[in-house]
């Protein structure tokens, strides 16, 4: 039987562990709130942590792991996906304001100091014990549950640390433009700070300026953790201050777009590439390589169904929904998701393939393409959403005419003031298809 495992690396109690509300938290302080609202949590098997303060959230976190409770995280908020987990699960919510919209058991999170005065070791867990589950939306809109045990949570983050060169970075303070209720911001954001001994940092900034403030409002060493919607609106914006550390994921980089974010910020660019299903997997510095290479506890294989992904660092086996091709051991080329191949008039492509040109264009801020829905009326044709200011649709198509194949022009092309991306960057097929139903009107 593996050895418990702890909460936190950090070396001593007095150690920052991270700032909340623009004061420093020692470890101490944050073990004794944990300590004190793992006293009063409600005695249920689940949790939902809704939280939107990041140090709120990790507190929270710690306490549902002191109580053997698992922490729920759900694709979003909306009442239709929190009522569908109730009906499953023996479970209540703990909020810091963002009060469900629907009538479920739920808990603020108190104003008032915990009444902790003693010291509080820091905790350890099984390496088995069930930590969280993250769901994915399924084909069928339905959440799909992947549990997620302890010890493979701090295995993903100390590979992942290495993998970053983290260990060259002690003390940094980690602030995140992503939410901690997905397994990007949980693993980025929350557990790398906590395995690594850095700092973590209540805000989750979004617009360029806000995110500029709060970097410059903490010492060096700084890691930023974003995603190339992100970085695109950063540097557009024209700010930058000196990081030591910039981390990307989410969607697919541009490697144009990564050394110009290395130079503006005088740090390397790492992306990571992973999953909700498998967690972190590989890592590159996308403007040195197009190739991923593997964290040390993961291992890929391919067999006829497509690529497999295991190891001490993955919960089981999980089959990876994207296009991959195998350089070495443990590096590969992505070539995109399964799901995104296009093939039209016999011609092959990606979506990720096409995006990349559509947004490689001279005045496109943000754009994508959209494969409708089959009707069997006669040939697909892809549609685009961009947001170009001062563009017009045909100059855009022009654009796209010198560097893609014909057969793959949009038709239509929708100009629009932004894309409706969620909190992650990324962009929901339905709002973009209830964007277009719109734009036709």
């Amino acid at each position: 039987m593996s050895p418990p495992l702890p909460l936190l690396q950090h070396s001593r109690d007095e150690a920052i562990l991270g700032f909340h509300r623009g004061r420093p938290i020692t470890v101490q302080a944050f073990l004794r709130d944990a300590a004190g609202l793992a006293g009063i949590l409600p005695a249920r098997r689940h949790v939902i942590n809704l939280c939107s303060d990041r140090y709120r959230f990790t507190v929270a976190l710690a306490a549902a792991l002191m109580r053997e409770q698992i922490s729920l995280m759900p694709p979003s908020d909306v009442p239709g996906v929190l009522k569908a987990l109730a009906e499953k699960y023996d479970l209540y919510c703990l909020h810091d304001g963002n009060v469900p919209a629907i009538d479920l058991p739920a808990m603020a999170y108190p104003h008032e100091p915990f009444a902790v005065s003693h010291r509080v070791a820091v905790p350890c867990f099984p390496a088995d014990q069930p930590a969280v589950t993250l769901f994915t939306s399924g084909s069928s809109g339905e959440p799909t549950p992947h549990q997620k045990r302890w010890g493979t949570l701090v295995r993903s983050s100390l590979a992942a640390g290495l993998s970053l060169g983290v260990p060259h970075l002690s003390n940094a303070v980690v602030i995140g433009t992503v939410p901690q209720q997905h397994s990007y911001g949980l693993e980025s954001t929350v557990l790398l700070p906590l395995q690594h001994g850095l700092a973590l940092h209540d805000a989750k900034p979004f617009y360029p300026s806000d995110i500029i403030v709060c970097l410059a409002a903490v010492p060096r060493p700084r890691i930023l953790v974003t995603t190339p919607i992100h970085l695109r609106a950063i540097l557009a914006d024209g700010e930058a201050i000196p990081l030591d550390l910039v981390i990307s994921a989410t969607a697919p980089l541009e490697s144009r777009l990564a050394a110009e974010a290395e130079a503006r910020f005088a740090a390397p660019l790492v992306e990571i590439y992973g999953c909700s299903e498998a967690g972190q997997l590989a890592t590159r510095r996308t403007a040195e390589t197009d190739e991923w290479r593997c964290l040390e506890a993961v291992a890929l294989r391919q067999d006829s169904g497509g690529t497999i992904a295991s190891g001490a660092a993955v919960e089981g086996e999980v089959m990876l929904s994207d296009v991959i091709e195998l350089t070495g051991s443990d590096r590969f080329l992505l070539h995109g998701r399964t799901a995104d191949l296009v093939n039209i008039a016999g011609k092959r492509t990606s979506l990720a393939h096409l995006n990349h040109h559509l947004n490689s264009i001279a005045g496109v801020a943000d754009g994508a393409f959209i494969m409708p829905e089959e009707t069997g009326t006669g040939v697909t044709r892809l549609m685009a959403v961009v947001a170009a200011p001062g563009l017009s649709a045909e100059a855009v198509l022009a654009a796209l005419l010198q560097r893609i194949d014909p057969a793959f022009l949009p038709r239509p092309l929708l100009l629009v003031d932004r894309l409706p991306r969620n909190p992650l960057g990324k962009l929901p097929r339905e709002a973009v298809v209830r964007l277009a139903a719109d734009k036709r009107d």
